[in-house]
């Protein structure tokens, strides 16, 4: 018998995904190398991301509105789905003790943590409840940083804010802070299953990318491209500025295609840019290929 809360099979997991062709966690979740994480985190915007995938017909994947406890810091990581749902009783019955008999211990709202790998970030559906909405304090927030040594994504509240600023390095985009305590009123419905965020699809897997007060969720598949392709960006950007700045070039030279005196003037700058993350191949590799 299959115990709730539901948890996607590795078998369902791979067959959700079919288009993530790389390495897989041992649950069949996709896991994107950590170094296109890197490279996200560090030359990514959600603007980019997001006209990437709205090009490509993605165009639920944005969602704004966050408070962050590290509000000048980016968040990107493997997403860790759990989906709660406002309590009933005879159902919560069934749930919590299907879980206790298949070796689940403790409140269901530790479950998802205890299955947090390094570089997941933990994205909790709680369908944006405030008051008795958290299902985080500083206790959880600290199991989730030992676990992940990554972050969080709450579509909640949090509780005992000043416990959860004081954990070095861990940031939490959340609705708010409240001091009341959700166990009671939610029930915990799925692990590392397909989540709605209120408009947004979130699947087990997902680049999460959070900055500011945003976050927007990067299907595996195109994780890659949107590094790559965001790490020329931002380069292409520098040296066009720079360019502006001396005034070799016009704005209008600038800001339109570039013609091939401008674009051999760029691949001279890269090569005395030492440590670019992608090379001339990689540039011609996504040429042409639309990125708004």
């Amino acid at each position: 018998m299959k115990y709730l809360p539901y948890a996607l099979s590795r078998e369902e997991l791979i067959a959700f995904t079919p288009l993530w062709e790389g390495e897989r966690f041992e649950d069949g979740r996709p896991k994107v190398g950590d170094d296109v994480l890197d490279r996200i985190r560090d030359y990514v915007s959600v603007t980019f991301a997001w006209g990437i995938l709205n090009g490509k017909g993605y165009k639920w994947q944005y969602l704004g509105g966050f408070r962050s406890t590290l509000p000048e810091e980016a968040l990107v990581g493997r997403a860790l789905t759990a989906l709660y749902a406002p309590c009933r009783p005879d159902l919560k019955e069934v749930i919590y003790g299907g879980g206790h008999k298949s070796g689940r211990i403790g409140d269901a709202i530790s479950w998802p943590i205890d299955e947090l790998a390094g570089r997941d970030v933990y994205v909790a559906e709680v369908f944006g409840k405030i008051e008795d909405g958290a299902v985080v304090g500083e206790r959880l927030s600290t199991a989730v940083f030992a676990n992940s040594k990554n972050g969080s994504i709450h579509n909640a509240s949090v509780r005992d804010i000043d416990g959860i600023l004081g954990i070095d390095g861990f940031n939490i985009f959340h609705r708010g802070m409240h001091p009341s305590y959700a166990s009671p009123t939610i029930m915990l419905m799925g692990i590392n299953c397909p989540t709605r965020m209120e408009g947004v699809t979130v699947m087990p897997g997902d680049v999460a990318l959070a900055k500011g007060d945003c976050a927007i969720f990067i299907p595996p598949h195109l994780a890659e491209f949107i590094a790559l392709s965001g790490a020329i960006e931002n380069y292409r950007d520098r040296f066009g500025m720079l360019r502006l700045r001396e005034r070799t070039y016009t704005p209008g030279q600038i800001d339109a295609n570039w013609g091939e005196g401008i674009e051999c003037d760029f691949a001279r700058w890269l090569e005395g840019q030492e440590g670019a993350p992608f090379t001339l191949e990689d540039m011609e590799r996504v040429k042409g290929i639309r990125t708004w």
